[in-house]
């Protein structure tokens, strides 16, 4: 099914589910005018073809305590490092994101901290001990004005 296209109906599901991934079948049939089943079975056929991979609970990082955002550029000695390197940065909670890039970076990875401080020690006794990192560039994000996900 990874030649599935998606429609208007799939498209106006998909919006509803982003909106509130909670909304019941049913509650979704009376407002696109079609039976609770096929919502159901468009749901699946998505869900089938992976454009639907999950749903999700999103969290708070400020709530929790977490007020530094940065961006992290690591420049690796050699790219056969890559494997390992991505390895035990998946071992540090604080490193959320990681991206395998071209450009600048070998790796660039997103993290959050709970203070300065606490960005320090992540910098200091994790990820620059890796000794397959040559350098890091830090990138401090004082805000998230756009976050969303990609508008089917």
């Amino acid at each position: 099914m990874e030649n599935y296209q998606i429609d208007n109906l799939d498209k106006s599901i998909l919006h509803a589910l982003m909106d509130n991934a909670r909304t019941p079948y049913a509650e979704l049939a009376k407002r696109f005018a079609v039976s609770a089943g096929t919502i159901h079975v468009r749901v699946e056929k998505m869900k089938q073809a992976g454009i639907i991979v999950g749903t999700k609970v999103t969290i708070s990082a400020k709530r929790l305590g977490y007020d530094v955002c940065c961006f992290i550029g690591v420049n690796l000695k050699h790219a056969r490092d890559y494997p390992s390197t991505i390895a035990q940065l998946q071992g540090f909670e604080e490193v959320v994101e990681a991206y395998y890039t071209t450009g600048n970076y070998s790796i660039f990875i997103k993290v959050m901290a709970r203070t300065i401080d606490h960005l320090q020690d992540v910098l200091i006794n994790k990820i620059q001990t890796i000794e397959a990192i040559q350098s890091t560039e830090t990138l401090i994000s004082l805000q998230n004005p756009i976050a969303r996900e990609v508008i089917p």
